[in-house]
């Protein structure tokens, strides 16, 4: 500073500044605050107040897949409500009757699993408990976790019609249910089957896809010889005559030997007639023997058998033998039968030895083979029944002699005796080649965590390729592709992995073999197992559910009470199999949905249905086949999905690493709407990542919007709407930010409407961080504090600050729930004022003006150079504020000369002078390499500094009633005085 300037006042003017004035609180304390908003909203019923408000506006619904009702909620299923959250409140404040009813699944086995283990520590049998009364603590359970997942889905902001929500176990909800399994029935489309379906021995019943998670897994594997038992010709010509010679088939599940009845080969595989010519003493594949194998795995299969030396004598065609010897035959007077070779076009000569061992009754491919088989096997005298070799409990039925009580899985989900009893049957009759262990990918139950195992079981299928009711084309599988590319799908990627997984599915399995849930309420006519079709029946069970719940199958007296004098209950056979869960959460579109006696502000389709990814195999698939089973197309307009939450470092999550993060931490220590921001700010259609530094990076990001916020009121403090001033007659800078709203207002209701949180917070962050704090505040900062109150400048930029508070509250309240509240009422506390009651402003168009937006551009540019200037001398401690200088700035572009005329450069740069000169400046000049044509040489300010404002002037003091300040903040002291301030 020059020695010209002045020392400090002996006035203190502060008091006489416009300084910002609020309650509102820097710090949140959103933990303790946000309770007292949810207590308001619920006094107030925001929730219908919005309906009412809403009514005529066209409905928008967000249909909620139920979580399950058996724990407190995890990060999970804060990512998911929250994301529903947001859709739900931004569409409702774009113009729409956005109302969200949440749901429970109920039903199925996790609840019924948690039961029975609570009998099991008290010594008690679940088998001697009446099947009604086990069906109530089942469903005493789940109420007793919707009420506490209630609470907590409210205490992250959730606004949803809580009071109301849907059960799958609510009497009318089970009643629905049969409705929809009685329609599928009735159209032909239901159908009682036995094929290999995924069971859980440790549950005790079959599982869907949708409930297999894959996991590491050590299996045993084996080679073992099946003996050609006959064939004929020349083996040179491909033919197969030697009777000495074995089948080397490969297999990971030893213990589905017994259940083998075929061996499938594939004609696009070359194979080949191989003898052993040295192995070791005592060595399984001993010397002389011979092996048929395909040759691309011939060599594999001799190392991994310990053979020394080994030759190829020539070509075989599988097709020429005709059968071979089971491995075990003579086990227990048992496997004399032929195991015939089939051609198979699953069989490949990746690995193995390009031979698939064949159970029918445990693997799909198996199962397909074997039934596609049964004409050419019927020729050849070949019994096609498929046996159940292994029982419910994973032990070994009659059906596997010899190894009768040997057992694949036990209870808790270990591997059993089977596999070594196995082994040690093939070694005894020199069946075995070789053996090993292989680490791979196997099916496990998601619930319990244990291996699962492919076993044929009569189960209760939907077919997927049938003709529903005659109609030719007119399939199960052909009406949901059609609908899923009627659907639109955010990610798009989601539409190809839905449709790709309703192509390739088999027939839907419905049933299961528990106790919880919602009955297979059919009958079946004992001796030509058909299902009962009759209305009248399908009436008496629906009523009956309705006022009873599902219990009513269970009770004494049911049959003949449902089929009323019609039919006699001896005829029948009453099926005791539940549904899947699945298919409970599948049909809720009819009863919650259609229901608008219940739920009168939800339409039909849903406009959107939004989960995990997970989901496109579980309750979109669920649901979208329910739906074109019993109306022909899908329940929902579209699709979204969002990822998982990972760790910190990008791990999943999990108890056993240590590395989970629960909501409830969150909000407990920040507040729920530091985890709201969170979700938004994630790109949530990948897997995401939550840790200290994540959460600590949200938190500053919140303070910084509150800072933002904070200030706008504090200075909106001194705004009185009969000074506004319109648009036109507003200086550059007000227009400026006027048109970059008019921008926003587009760019964020786009954002909102195609679901992209993200996009909008770093509209809104940036926005507010650096065109408003960073610059628009910091220059108006001056003219807001100290000019007259008659100032145009000053009246223009409370009126910006107006229009900043209205947009800026509104665009985030569907984000931050919590903070715009508490903003809102900051300014308009009035009884019944809250602003989730607002719609997103009405931002004038003609606020545009892209010249002037392309003008202040430049000028900008010109002010980066100089704070960038400026910065160096403050930190070389040659000024103390930016007001202390007075910079030269040279222009050598005569674009910057042109922006900068008629405007107060040293206002927006924020010194106290500046001057501005044509030309490239002297090389001591401070540039920017990124900006051309602007050097700036800092200079000191020469004059006085004003007691008031601060600014350096040559003419503080020229007015001899106000001689400390400028004579632009005396003529503010004039205007202060004569109002009596």
């Amino acid at each position: 500073m020059t020695d010209t300037v002045a020392g400090a006042a002996e006035t203190d003017y502060s008091a006489t500044l416009f300084l910002p004035e609020t309650s509102f609180p820097m710090r949140a304390g959103l933990p303790q605050r946000e309770p007292e908003w949810l207590k308001r909203w619920e006094e107030m019923d925001i929730f219908a107040l919005q309906r009412e408000q809403a009514k005529d506006r066209p409905l928008f619904t967000i249909h909620d897949g139920p979580p399950y009702a058996n724990g407190n909620i995890h990060i999970g299923h804060a990512l998911n409500k929250t994301l529903k959250d947001l859709v739900s409140r931004s569409m409702q404040m774009l113009g729409f009757n956005s109302a969200y009813v949440p749901g429970w699944d109920c039903h199925g086995l996790p609840i019924e699993w948690k039961i029975e283990e609570q009998y099991r520590a008290k010594g008690k049998d679940k088998n001697d408990v009446p099947v009604v009364e086990f069906r109530q603590e089942c469903r005493s359970f789940a109420e007793q976790w919707v009420d506490v997942q209630r609470e907590e889905f409210k205490r992250l902001g959730i606004l949803g019609e809580w009071d109301n929500p849907y059960l799958t176990m609510s009497f009318d909800a089970e009643a629905q249910i049969a409705r929809e399994l009685m329609t599928v029935a009735s159209s032909g489309q239901l159908y009682r089957g036995s094929k290999p379906v995924m069971w859980s021995v440790v549950e005790r019943t079959a599982l869907a896809e949708a409930e297999i998670e894959y996991a590491d897994y050590e299996s045993d594997t084996i080679w073992v010889k099946f003996p050609v038992r006959s064939g004929g010709g020349d083996i040179t010509s491909g033919a197969f005559h030697d009777l000495n010679a074995s089948v080397i088939i490969w297999t990971t599940t030893p213990w589905t030997i017994p259940a083998n009845r075929a061996i499938s080969f594939s004609s696009r595989i070359a194979y080949g007639l191989y003898e052993v010519t040295k192995a070791p003493e005592g060595n399984w594949a001993s010397t002389g023997e011979k092996y048929i194998l395909a040759d691309n795995l011939a060599a594999d299969t001799f190392a991994k058998a310990k053979v020394e030396e080994f030759a190829r004598i020539g070509d075989v065609d599988p097709a020429h033998i005709t059968s071979c010897f089971h491995p075990l035959r003579g086990l227990g007077d048992g496997y004399n039968f032929e195991v015939p070779l089939l051609d198979g076009e699953h069989v490949t000569d990746d690995a193995g030895t390009g031979f698939v061992h064949t159970a029918p009754g445990h693997g799909l491919d198996d199962f397909e083979i074997w039934m596609n088989s049964t004409r050419l096997l019927g020729e050849k005298g070949i019994d096609s029944a498929i046996p159940y070799v292994v029982g419910d409990d994973g032990f070994y039925t009659k059906d596997a002699p010899g190894l009768e009580g040997a057992r694949v899985i036990d209870d808790n989900g270990k591997k059993g005796d089977a596999n070594n009893r196995v082994i040690s049957a093939l070694a005894e009759r020199n069946a075995m080649v070789a053996r090993g262990r292989v680490k791979h990918s196997y099916p496990h139950s998601w619930r319990s965590k244990k291996p699962v195992i492919f076993r044929n079981t009569p189960q209760w299928f939907v077919y997927m390729d049938r003709d529903i009711q005659g109609a030719a084309g007119d399939t199960l599988r052909h009406r949901a592709l059609n609908a899923i590319d009627a659907t639109k799908f955010y990610p798009a990627s989601g539409q190809n992995r839905l449709r790709a997984m309703i192509a390739d599915r088999p027939d839907w399995v419905l049933s299961r073999q528990r106790a919880w849930g919602v009955p297979i309420s059919v009958f079946v006519r004992k001796g030509t197992n058909e299902v009962l079709k009759d209305e009248a029946v399908n009436h008496r069970i629906a009523d009956a559910f309705e006022a009873e719940g599902a219990d009513a199958w269970y009770k004494d007296g049911a049959a003949q009470r449902f089929l009323g004098d019609a039919y006699k209950a001896d005829d029948f056979e009453m099926i005791r199999d539940v549904l899947d869960v699945w298919f409970d959460s599948g049909t809720t579109h009819a009863w919650v949905l259609r229901n608008k006696q219940k739920w009168p502000h939800l339409k039909f389709p849903a406009s959107m249905y939004l989960e995990g990814s997970d989901q496109h195999r579980g309750w979109f698939h669920s649901s979208l086949l329910e739906s074109c089973a019993t109306n022909g197309f899908a329940p929902y307009e579209s699709v979204l999905t969002h990822g998982f939450t990972m760790d910190g470092e990008g791990r999943k999550m999990s108890k056993s690493l240590g590395n989970t993060v629960a909501p409830q931490d969150i909000i407990k220590q920040y507040g729920a709407d530091i985890l709201r921001l969170w979700v938004a700010s994630t790109d949530y259609q990948e897997d995401q990542r939550l840790g200290k530094e994540v959460i600590q990076t949200t938190v500053d990001s919140y303070r910084k919007l509150r800072n933002t916020l904070r200030w706008l009121l504090g200075n909106l403090a001194h705004y009185d709407a009969q000074d506004a001033v319109d648009a036109k007659d507003m200086p550059e800078l007000e227009q400026v930010i006027l048109h970059r709203l008019a921008q926003l207002d587009a760019q964020v209701r786009g954002a909102y409407k195609e679901y992209d949180y993200r996009k909008v917070v770093t509209l809104l962050t940036n926005f507010m961080n650096i065109e408003l704090s960073a610059f628009y505040f910091d220059i108006r900062k001056d003219a807001l504090y100290c000019d007259p109150i008659s100032s145009i400048k000053r009246r223009a930029a409370l009126t910006v600050l107006h229009h900043l508070f209205d947009c800026l509250t509104a665009w985030l309240a569907p984000i931050l729930v919590f903070t715009m509240e508490e903003v809102w009422l900051e300014r308009h506390p009035e009884e019944g004022s809250s602003v989730h009651l607002r719609l997103f402003p009405e931002v004038p168009g003609d606020w545009l003006n892209t010249d002037l937006a392309a003008k202040w551009q430049l000028i900008r540019s010109v002010r980066r150079v100089v704070t960038g200037a400026l910065e160096i001398e403050r930190r070389e401690k040659r000024i103390g504020s930016s007001l202390e200088a007075a910079p030269q700035v040279f222009l050598a572009d005569e674009r910057y000369l042109t922006a900068l005329k008629g405007q107060d450069l040293a206002e927006i740069a924020i010194t106290s002078a500046i001057a501005v000169q044509t030309g490239e400046g002297p090389s001591e000049a401070f540039r920017l390499d990124d900006v051309a044509g602007i050097a700036v040489l800092p200079g000191l300010a020469k004059g006085t500094r004003c007691a008031r404002s601060w600014k350096v002037l040559p003419e503080v003091g020229s007015d001899p009633e106000y001689p400390e300040v400028s004579p632009r903040d005396a003529q503010a002291l004039r205007e202060r005085a004569a109002a009596g301030l």
